[in-house]
């Protein structure tokens, strides 16, 4: 009887990071087509494997993935629309952005979705379920109260926001899939210091950032990245690396507890942000650690929040 080979480790990390290349593909070209035969390339597979693969490490083909993305990054733009900007975004504008064929598609697909047309959709109502079952799932019952919004106009920190321009930069980074899984994000962590050391890295900038809003993706789907500015490409087995623009940033400085960082996040897109006259850009939001990622456990946070964002 003939055995099945299996993949080695080391095979498995690879793939990994093959498949989070063809992710950042997506991610970077969202608003344009994405057929099978390309990402697979940018991955380096063929089609056939690349497919099978990506079903296996993400638990969804790329088809479904690149529609649900580009429904979820529809949704933050319906959010950005109550915000004030100079021009309001009109449902083709969303479509086009977000790479639906045609208004048509993206109308189809968004009631196949969340069973309304995008005209008559309640955002806020959505986010604000999104965000309960997020604190119900929290693994500490505890904890929960940090995701209570602190209300409008409210600053009990005494919170302030600087502008900052960032250079470009290239980061080295550890994904971890399902990101609110206890422990998941400090064992990338762990993982990465160690790459660093090893090749005299580890004394840079770390950063996290999440590509996804847990009120808008289920929280079970939202990808966090452990990064570390690094002077070129230097990935290695699992770790992959990203080229990020140059970036207006919105800074925020925070030393305390996780429950200070979800306020100072709440009041950041809450309060600040709607009468900035800024919206957020295409990018995530960062946790600019000082020092070294949870160099206080998860009891203490030393970081600097930085909210990529552009002229409304």
């Amino acid at each position: 009887m003939r055995k099945t080979k299996k993949s080695s480790p080391d095979h498995s990390l690879a793939y990994l990071a093959q498949i989070n290349r063809a992710i950042d593909f997506v991610l970077r070209h969202l608003d344009q087509p994405l057929p099978l035969e390309l990402v697979a390339k940018v991955a380096g597979f063929s089609p056939f494997h690349f497919h099978r693969i990506f079903r296996s490490l993400v638990g969804e083909s790329l088809h479904e993935f690149v529609k649900r993305v580009r429904l979820e990054r529809a949704l933050g733009l319906l959010s950005r629309r109550n915000w004030a900007t100079r021009r309001r975004a009109t449902l083709t504008d969303i479509a086009v952005a977000c790479g639906f064929a045609s208004s048509a598609d993206f109308s189809r697909c968004f009631r196949q979705r969340y069973g309304v047309p995008a005209s008559r959709f309640a955002i806020e109502d959505f986010r604000a379920t999104r965000r309960e079952e997020w604190q119900k799932a929290m693994a500490d019952p505890h904890a929960r109260n940090y995701l209570t919004r602190v209300a409008p106009g409210a600053n009990p920190d005494g919170l302030t926001v600087r502008l900052r321009r960032l250079p470009r930069r290239t980061v080295a980074y550890l994904r971890v899939m399902d990101s609110f899984a206890q422990g998941g994000v400090q064992r990338a962590a762990e993982r990465l210091v160690a790459w660093a050391e090893a090749r005299g890295l580890a004394d840079g900038q770390w950063l996290g950032y999440m590509w996804d809003d847990p009120e808008i993706v289920p929280f079970q789907k939202c990808r966090y990245d452990v990064a570390l500015e690094v002077p070129a490409a230097l990935p290695g087995g699992e770790v992959g690396w990203f080229d990020f623009p140059e970036l207006l940033v919105a800074e925020i400085e925070i030393r305390g507890g996780i429950d200070l960082e979800m306020r100072a996040l709440g009041w950041l897109f809450g309060t600040w942000l709607p009468a900035s006259g800024y919206v957020p850009s295409e990018q995530p939001c960062f946790e600019a650690w000082i020092g070294r990622p949870f160099a206080h456990g998860t009891a203490r946070f030393e970081l600097r929040l930085q909210l990529p964002v552009e002229r409304g």
